[in-house]
């Protein structure tokens, strides 16, 4: 594995003020042109100046300084392993303001990163080139020598010359253009003060639909050529979004205009560019006909979280990246609100607590999690520290937050944090020490518990009842996936509920590692539950009685749907830890057999998904499938096949849920049918809802045949939207023999599938004993090439998970060996969780195996 670089950020002699870009990018042989001139002010007399440059050969370099020009003489040092480059001057250069110029060439590359190429086809199949920019986190060095630290703020006048008969933006509206012949040359106007790593331009064949929000911002939506249709779902979304922030802020937006495009080839699901936000199709184009309600409601979340950026982190920006989630957990958290103010339907938040904070949960028990505020040095640490502590566990904090010191003081501090800190860079006591003013509350305190430290607490609960009192005895320790524990401690808001009360009745923090609460005037009936709406960052395992208590009201729902999904998350993850059995998990999943909320199947789905792999490594997996064939079947029965009028999204997104759940564990009857109407939708034109074809497509895959292969792969070459691509190459790892794994794999890193679908093809074959061992020997005999399609770019963080899945100590020894060989130090933290969860699995496996077989050996 390859170790973690000594790292020394820029030097503070000279800072620029402002670039003058001009660009030509060449399509036709993937170079481009550029030349520049930077303002800059020398604050200390240097005989240097060093930048921050990757993969660019400069050609000419000037500098200018109080009547004082030097053309000649200038030595050019480039270091490749820093990714800099120095220029030396015979003399120092004085104090003041200067300019420094260069002309420089460099490559529009294939990685997905810096200025690189993006590949598109027309509608006649023509295969053809455009140019984009992903500069997040280092990567604008790839394009123009830069200061390429966030902190490092400037302006920018960017400059194409482009083929005239493309679309060509940057962050900024266009303020003139020149056309010649054959080409075109527009400026842009200048930007604020703002990081590198949010600088855009884009050059390729687009469709475009616009509109004004409420307050005169043009909105615009770029679509690949013929698809401007499916752009306008976004294009609503965006134009409900921006309103809403500037209110929520109580800050307009800053740019005149926002541009939203669909990118074919694109690594993240979106980048939040100020003023010009680039998307993955299936981030961004939604079919009336053909896309389904989870992804429809995936690109809402998506825009939200984007246009969030342009204010928390775009306007205001983190000094460095130790502080990114700053920007990430925030955006995380604010997107939900804002969905949930567009689309109240969703009940998102629900679905927050279970795409957000339970993910978050599950990773911050291992022991190779790391805190919200990790020290980050040397740019290539950075990739690794975008994940679900970042995002999920900063989401999580900040919504815990929010509940704790309330919203309209919250609001205040958002106001006078961004007010007093435009257009430059904080950490994050600023961000804490502006909430605690406008709440008066200990917010840093509390909060540098949640950050500063990895981990969360468990709280235990028993109550003992002195007539129409409670008395809770409630401690807090740490909760590790493996059952340890240590000294670590937090400051817990706490609140408490009960069965006569929809709102809390006792809210404190807990501050000591023990406390006993008195409850008044609580009836003998009452059930007591702590953390109401699942909002504090913390799991509470109860005595047997108070637990019991709480049973009846999962079985009736007259616990709310977060608090119901809570409940079993924190069963699965105690079984994990061995706190409780396995077989305790499944008896408190027998009680959701009532549930009807998509939200809270969803989560049980997944932790019921996580039993199911480990039994594969028994002789009673079978066992198992029946258990959720028994489970599944009445709500089966209860939504059928079909949408009925009038029904929301989340009833639709239900039933492909438990189709597919069913389909999997082996039900006959919904294997018969998924066959049915697979047949039908490749062989008539009447084609499947949308919302059925994921959970159809695994179905039939699961014990399918070269045929079922075939007419998939009929499927995928015949689509022309990107999202039902990806539904079928996501659905393709279902597949059971070694010979159709094998075809998937090989599949994967074939001309038909982009770069950045690979790692999710491979990965989608673990769900499986003998597609989790091809996926990992396929890695393995492939490395070199999928480590180079991505240089080691966070991509490749997917297949360091494949193993996790694994349960034997030979896999171990088996992953540790491979990646001290190979590796790359973005990829680190994952490789450590993926051997953590093996071990992991083997334990939970060796505790609870013949409990577990016993135990669904009685419920059939």
């Amino acid at each position: 594995m390859s170790q973690k670089k000594p790292f020394e950020r820029l030097p503070k002699d000279v800072v620029p003020e402002n670039y003058v870009l001009e660009l030509t990018p060449h399509l036709s042989n993937f170079t481009f042109d550029g030349k520049q001139e930077i303002a800059i002010e020398v604050k200390n007399e240097t005989s240097s100046i060093t930048m921050n440059s990757c993969d660019i050969e400069i050609k000419d370099v000037w500098f200018e300084c109080n009547g004082l020009s030097i053309k000649s003489g200038i030595r050019t040092t480039l270091n490749n392993e820093e990714e800099t480059v120095k220029f030396e001057f015979d003399s120092k250069l004085p104090k003041g303001r200067g300019k420094l110029g260069m002309t420089f060439i460099g490559q529009l590359n294939d990685k997905l990163k810096g200025f690189y190429r993006n590949k598109y086809f027309t509608s006649s199949g023509e295969e053809r080139y455009g140019a984009v920019t992903q500069f997040e986190s280092t990567d604008a060095r790839r394009a123009f020598p830069c200061w390429d630290e966030p902190a490092v703020k400037a302006t920018f006048e960017v400059q194409m010359t482009v083929p005239k008969d493309l679309v060509a933006l940057s962050n900024m509206p266009e303020k003139h253009c020149e056309v010649g012949e054959k080409t075109k040359t527009i400026q842009y106007e200048k930007t604020p003060v703002m990081s590198t790593y949010l600088l855009a331009f884009i050059v390729g064949e687009y469709d475009k639909i616009e509109a004004k929000d409420e307050d005169g911002v043009l909105v615009r939506v770029f679509t690949p050529v013929g698809k401007s249709e499916q752009g306008k779902y976004a294009l609503n979304v965006a134009v409900k979004t921006l309103p809403f922030y500037k209110k929520y802020f109580n800050i307009s937006y800053p740019l005149p205009k926002i541009d939203l495009i669909a990118i074919d080839d694109f690594a993240a699901g979106a980048m939040e560019n100020w003023g010009l936000v680039t998307y993955r199709e299936t981030a961004l184009l939604i079919d009336p006909v053909n896309s389904s309600s989870a992804s429809k409601q995936w690109v809402a979340l998506v825009v939200g979280h984007e246009l969030a950026h342009q204010w928390f982190g775009n306007l205001v920006t983190m000094e460095w990246w130790t502080d990114l989630w700053l920007n990430e957990g925030f955006a995380s958290w604010i997107e939900y609100l804002c969905v949930d103010h567009c689309f109240p339907d969703f009940d998102i938040w629900t679905q927050f607590a279970s795409n957000d904070f339970s993910k978050a949960l599950d990773l911050d028990a291992l022991k190779s999690s790391h805190p919200i505020q990790v020290e980050v040095g040397h740019p290539a640490e950075v990739d690794e520290i975008f994940d679900a502590i970042s995002y999920c566990k900063g989401a999580s904090v900040i919504r815990m937050l929010n509940d704790y010191i309330g919203d309209e003081h919250f609001r205040t501090g958002l106001y006078n944090y961004l007010t007093k800190h435009k257009y430059e860079n904080t950490v994050t006591a600023d961000l804490w020490k502006a909430l605690g003013d406008a709440s008066g509350k200990p917010v840093d305190q509390i909060m540098s518990t949640y950050t500063k430290q990895m981990g969360f607490p468990i709280i235990s609960v028993d109550e003992k009842r002195e007539g129409s009192k409670r008395i809770l005895h409630l401690k807090q320790s740490k909760f590790t996936a493996d059952g340890s524990t240590d000294d670590s401690k937090w400051l817990v808001p706490i609140n408490i509920g009960s069965s006569s009360s929809s709102k809390p009745i006792h809210q404190f923090v807990l501050e000591e590692k023990e406390t006993v609460i008195t409850l008044d005037n609580v009836s003998p009936d009452d059930w007591i539950k702590l953390n109401m709406g699942h909002v504090g960052f913390y799991r509470v395992q109860y005595s047997e009685s108070m637990l019991n208590a709480l049973l009846p009201s999962i079985k009736s729902m007259t616990l709310s749907a977060r608090d119901r999904l809570g409940l079993q998350n924190d069963a699965f993850a105690l079984a994990r830890a061995g706190a409780i059995s396995t077989v305790d998990a499944l008896k408190i999943a027998s009680a959701y057999q009532n549930e009807t909320n998509y939200t809270v199947w969803n989560d049980l789905s997944t932790n019921l998904s996580s039993v199911s792999l480990l039994l594969q490594y028994t002789d009673y997996h079978d066992l198992m499938k029946a258990f959720t064939r028994k489970l599944y079947n009445p709500i089966c029965d209860s939504l059928g096949w079909d949408s009925v009028e009038g029904e929301g999204h989340l009833t639709s997104m239900l039933r492909s849920l438990v189709i597919g759940k069913l389909g999997r564990a082996g039900e006959p009857k919904v294997i018969a049918e998924a066959k049915r109407r697979f047949k039908l939708h490749c062989s008539s034109d009447t084609k499947m809802a949308a919302d059925l074809r994921k959970a159809v497509y695994t179905t039939v895959l699961t014990d399918g045949t070269s045929e079922v292969m075939d007419a998939m792969m009929k499927l995928f070459n015949d689509a022309d939207m990107h999202e039902e691509k990806e539904r079928i190459m996501r659905s393709l790892g279902a597949v059971s023999s070694p010979e159709l794994i094998d075809r998937v794999l090989n599949f994967s890193i074939s001309k038909d599938v982009r770069s950045q679908d690979t790692v999710f093809v491979i990965r989608g074959t673990g769900g499986s004993v003998v597609g989790r061992e091809g996926a990992w020997n396929f890695i393995k005999n492939n490395w070199k090439k999928l480590y180079e399609m991505y240089e080691g770019g966070f991509l490749l963080n997917h297949l360091a998970r494949v193993p996790e899945s694994f349960a034997d100590e030979d896999k171990v020894a088996d992953v540790k060996k491979f990646f001290e060989v190979n590796g790359a130090p973005s990829i680190k933290r994952s490789v450590d969780q993926s051997i953590e969860n093996i071990l992991l699995n083997k334990a939970q496996l060796a505790r609870d195996n013949d409990a577990l077989k016993k135990y669904l050996e009685s419920e059939l």
